[in-house]
């Protein structure tokens, strides 16, 4: 796993699929995202590095890849598993998720993905704090969560606007071949996921981070807006 320090407070965490960051709020640090199952107890030690316990960790949505780790993460700190609404019977294991609808030239990535990952399935947390549109979380001088739809029901974006921070999950990433940013893969709306595109462009952002690919570490707001017209 490869830890990349983008400013003071935010940490990437680098996983073979995917990625989570870690953000400072006074004395704790909250996790955005868990990675894949086997990961959560990698994020922890990094925890005290960046500057103390973990109280919470939110997931952006609930693929393997991103809220696999979670539950560990929560056995290991006590941390609360936070969730949108219509994501925490998932994260619970009350009901799946949904399967994404696969355009033609997804279908060998979508397919190749499992093989990926460091192991399959996920634990589910025994806690789960549902978190709705515009609610604020008390880190990163507030984090706005921003209902994001289309990648999955359920995907949210976190939006600390004091630090003009954002945190996108899947619903934006970035290419690993040139860098550029784009619509997320493997979405279940791909026309709720464009203006889901639309709507976290819109927002006053620096900083760009995203589930996949390198963050955007400056004037994110007009990189962001320049790929949502293209």
């Amino acid at each position: 796993m490869d830890v990349v320090e983008l400013l003071p407070r935010p940490h990437l965490l680098r996983f073979p699929v995917g990625q989570a960051y870690l953000r400072r709020a006074g004395d704790e640090v909250t996790p955005t995202d868990a990675g894949p199952a086997g990961c959560g107890a990698r994020i922890t030690p990094y925890a005290p590095r960046a500057a103390g316990p973990v109280r919470r960790v939110v997931l952006t949505h609930v693929h393997e890849d991103h809220a696999g780790g979670a539950a560990e993460v929560g056995a290991l700190t006590g941390a609360e598993v936070v969730a949108q609404a219509l994501h925490a019977p998932v994260v619970r294991g009350e009901v799946p998720g949904p399967p994404p609808a696969l355009e033609g030239w997804e279908r060998p990535l979508h397919e190749d993905a499992p093989r990926r990952l460091p192991c399959g399935g996920f634990d589910r947390p025994a806690r789960v704090t549902e978190a709705a549109d515009g609610d604020v979380l008390d880190f990163g001088g507030g984090a706005r969560v921003v209902h994001a739809p289309g990648h999955t029901d359920g995907s949210i974006a976190l939006h600390p606007p004091s630090h003009g921070v954002l945190f996108t999950g899947d619903a934006v990433a970035a290419s690993p071949a040139d860098g550029n940013v784009l619509l997320g893969v493997f979405n279940v709306d791909r026309d709720r996921a464009v203006a889901s595109f639309g709507r976290l462009a819109a927002l006053d952002t620096e900083i760009a981070c995203f589930g996949h690919g390198d963050p955007v570490t400056a004037g994110a707001g007009d990189v962001l807006r320049a790929a949502a017209r293209t």
